[in-house]
Formats: C-alpha cells, sequence, structure tokens
C-alpha cells in the first residue's frame, strides 16, 4: 500500500528556515534525529486514532513522529519562535493536529487533550518534574485522565523516578512515581543526539497507571514521605517523630523505627499512610 503520509522538509531545514535556535533559558534542546524520534513514539503502544498531549514541541520533530503514528494530538508550545514551523505541521496535518500557543503549567491538558490521552514529550528541563507531579497527583478514578505518561528527562531525574529501595536515586519521587503507577527507563538518549548537545544524558521514561491501593490518601503519603526523606539521613524514629501517629504505624506495620527512609519499600510506605488516614 502507497504511503499517503505528507512529505515534510528536513527538520534541519525547517530550524533553518524559520531562524530557530534552542533557548537556554526555555530549556530547550532539540532533537533532529527522526528514525530515534519515530522509536520514541512507538513506547506507547499503538497511537492511531488516540488522543495524545505534547508539551514543548519546539520545532515538531516528535510531533511529527506522533502524528505519524495516526494520534490525535495537542501540542502546547511556549515559544511564539516556534509557532509558524508547528503552523506548517497543522496545514499538514489538519485532522489531528491542534497547536496550542501557552504555557503547559497553566494549561488544562485533560480539558485540551481529552480522557485518556497519551502524553509523549521531551520536556523543557526546566519544568518537567514539576509537570509529572502534577500528572501524577490527579484524580484517580478509579485510574487517572492520562492513560500514558512517555517523558524525555535527564537520567538523573530519570533516574529517581524509577529507583528502587536501597539506592541513592530512591526517595520521593520514587514513592509517588511508583505506588499507584509502574514506571521503567524505555530508552536511554546520548547526549549527541540533541541540537545543542545537552551536558548530561538524557532517557526516555514510560509510565503506565494501575488501580490506586485502597484507603490511602495521596496527601498523607506526601506528608509521610516528606518527612521521611526530609532528612534521609536519620533513622525514621527520628525524622518521624514530628508527624502525629506515625511511629505508631510503623510499629503496626513491623519497620524498625532505626531503618532509614531510602531502605523502605513504596509498599511499606503505602501500608504506613494507609494507617494514617484512617
Amino acid at each position: 500500500m502507497a504511503d499517503t503520509r505528507p512529505a515534510l522538509p528536513p527538520l534541519r531545514d525547517v530550524i533553518a528556515r524559520h531562524g530557530l535556535a534552542a533557548s537556554k533559558a526555555l530549556g530547550q534542546n532539540f532533537l533532529l534525529d527522526e528514525q530515534l524520534l519515530d522509536r520514541i513514539a512507538t513506547i506507547p503502544g499503538p497511537l492511531d486514532g488516540q488522543p495524545a498531549f505534547e508539551v514543548g514541541p519546539g520545532p515538531g520533530g516528535l510531533t511529527r513522529a506522533i502524528l505519524r503514528a495516526g494520534a490525535r494530538l495537542v501540542a502546547v508550545e511556549r515559544d511564539h519562535r516556534c509557532l509558524p514551523a508547528l503552523a506548517e505541521l497543522e496545514e499538514a496535518f489538519p485532522d489531528q493536529l491542534r497547536v496550542l500557543s501557552g504555557d503547559a503549567m497553566e494549561v488544562d491538558a485533560r480539558a485540551e487533550a481529552g480522557e485518556g490521552a497519551h502524553i509523549i514529550a521531551n520536556l523543557p528541563y526546566n519544568v518537567g518534574t514539576p509537570l509529572l507531579v502534577g500528572w501524577l497527583s490527579a484524580a484517580w478514578e478509579p485510574l487517572p485522565w492520562w492513560s500514558s505518561l512517555t517523558l524525555m528527562f535527564q537520567m538523573e531525574v530519570a533516574e529517581r523516578i524509577v529507583a528502587q529501595p536501597g539506592t541513592d536515586h530512591y526517595g520521593r519521587l520514587a514513592i509517588l512515581s511508583q505506588w499507584r503507577s509502574e514506571a521503567r527507563i524505555a530508552m536511554k538518549v546520548h547526549r549527541s543526539a540533541f541540537t545543542p548537545p545537552p551536558k548530561v544524558m538524557s532517557a526516555v521514561v514510560h509510565i503506565t497507571a494501575k488501580p490506586a491501593p485502597d484507603g490511602v490518601q495521596l496527601k498523607m503519603l506526601e506528608r509521610l514521605t516528606a518527612a521521611a526523606f526530609g532528612q534521609r539521613r536519620k533513622m525514621l524514629r527520628q525524622s518521624l517523630k514530628g508527624l502525629p501517629g506515625a511511629l505508631d504505624a510503623l510499629a503496626e506495620v513491623g519497620i524498625d523505627p532505626q531503618r532509614r527512609a531510602e531502605t523502605v519499600s513504596v509498599e511499606d510506605f503505602v501500608a504506613v499512610a494507609r494507617i494514617l488516614s484512617r
């Protein structure tokens, strides 16, 4: 069968024609390798006809790959310089792409992209973690409004998201990412793949939601982990003494208060938070 997708100019030509350069202030690093971008777009699974949401498309490299995969995409771009290039993609994919000019931190992604959207983005470094925390803190009814998160981060942030107990990267972000979701590093991306190359390696993290454990309030889990990891080198008996009921909850679960937070599993933190949520 013939490929009926629109022919698009090379990304480098688009960038040159529109005079685009990655903005350090906006945390931009452009990906231009279209084979790599197509691989990223396969990570969520089949996208044909599926709603998708992208943050910070820039000149539209990953945007192209998501559109080639058949998704119905809403993309939010803060950098006005990139809007003409994205408008060309809107013309090439008139029934698939809608570009919003604005700040992703202020856009209601659920309202714009719709229920069940796959969020796919090479996130600007300076807003990546706050955006992730917002999506992970969404209401679970019994699942969140999004279907999956496929997000590019600096390697250090990616390692914090997927970290296991007993490792240096394990902390509050790992627990938030894993207590009702499954998180994995789907792909590592060398710094040389970007223009300009960042100083560090990057990785694509894939997160899928699962039903939240019964009887656990997110706010209580956040209070618990904030106290536990706020002084991560101290024993739990010291770091949790200011949280009412926490030491009794440790005893009920069977956790030695002389342990440190970094040794306690996600499941055990959830068990303690469940008791404190009563």
